[in-house]
């Protein structure tokens, strides 16, 4: 990818796969100053992900999540992506494309071992191993309120909300790479199981229950950024709905996240730490 960038960069916002109030959404990046944008729902999105339209985009911002076929009260059926898009998605990563990930995309691909790479996290809707640990399902809220704290006032991402900001938002309870992540968030909710519900449960058609579902205490690490193979990756997990949309300090964190990715600060960093992707 060439190392000039447009002073404007031009977005790519993929959705799908879960339900949201679209419309309240997409208006969040024409609030976001500077910046063009296109909206490209899945399955058809799939086909920006080519090696060669890397750098197209100066930031994909992917809120789908995809792999997976619900027919409650049976499990979802857990899918390998296309073989197309999976050699694209790895090869927009090698020549360093960036990549925003908002809230659901942690729970899109589960059966996928290039999608945590990239993440740096997974989110079960059934039981399932991630480096050779044995998880349960895992666990979300309803919207609460909550503060996000910033751990790293100095990076770019953090501009603005260094002192941190108060969202009533979705929570999440799953496994993190902390190891391989550089985490920015931190969230002051209560991040024991009790406070969530089962996600297993709520596919088979039981909504808001815990019967019998445990899972293990979360960090409260909400944010960071990473590298996956050449590509910098920021992954931010509120975005639930309307309430978190409107809400300045997700807001501006959106904004600084696009920037970053598109920066070539971001790209030579990403160069610099270089990780590998899984087979």
């Amino acid at each position: 990818m060439s190392e000039a960038r447009p002073r404007t960069p031009n977005v790519l916002v993929v959705t799908g796969g879960h339900p949201f109030e679209e419309e309240p959404f997409l208006a969040v990046f024409d609030a976001l100053p500077g910046i063009t944008w296109q909206h490209a729902p899945v399955p058809g999105a799939r086909e920006y992900f080519r090696r060669e339209r890397a750098g197209e985009f100066d930031a994909i911002v992917c809120y789908d999540m995809q792999g997976f076929e619900f027919g409650k009260p049976d499990p979802p059926k857990l899918l390998e992506p296309p073989a197309d898009y999976a050699e694209g998605f790895r090869g927009m990563l090698e020549e360093g494309q960036g990549f925003v990930f908002l809230h659901h995309a942690m729970s899109a691909w589960p059966v996928w071992p290039l999608w945590v790479d990239v993440l740096g996290g997974r989110w079960h809707y059934l039981p399932g191993e991630l480096d050779g640990r044995r998880w349960p399902a895992s666990g979300y809220t309803v919207e609460s309120p909550h503060h996000v704290s910033c751990l790293d006032p100095s990076h770019p991402v953090c501009a603005g909300v260094e002192d941190g900001f108060d969202i009533v938002d979705e929570m999440y309870l799953n496994p993190i790479r902390e190891d391989r992540i550089v985490p920015l968030f931190r969230t002051d909710f209560d991040m024991s199981p009790e406070n969530f519900y089962s996600g297993e449960l709520a596919v088979r058609g039981q909504l808001w229950s815990r019967d019998g579902w445990t899972h293990p205490p979360g960090s409260g690490v909400i944010g960071w950024v990473k590298s996956a193979a050449a590509s910098p990756i920021v992954y931010f997990q509120p975005g639930h709905g309307p309430s978190a949309y409107a809400n300045a300090g997700f807001r501006r964190v959106l904004s600084n996240a696009i920037a970053w990715v598109a920066s070539d600060e971001a790209h030579r960093w990403a160069a610099e730490h270089a990780t590998p992707l899984a087979a």
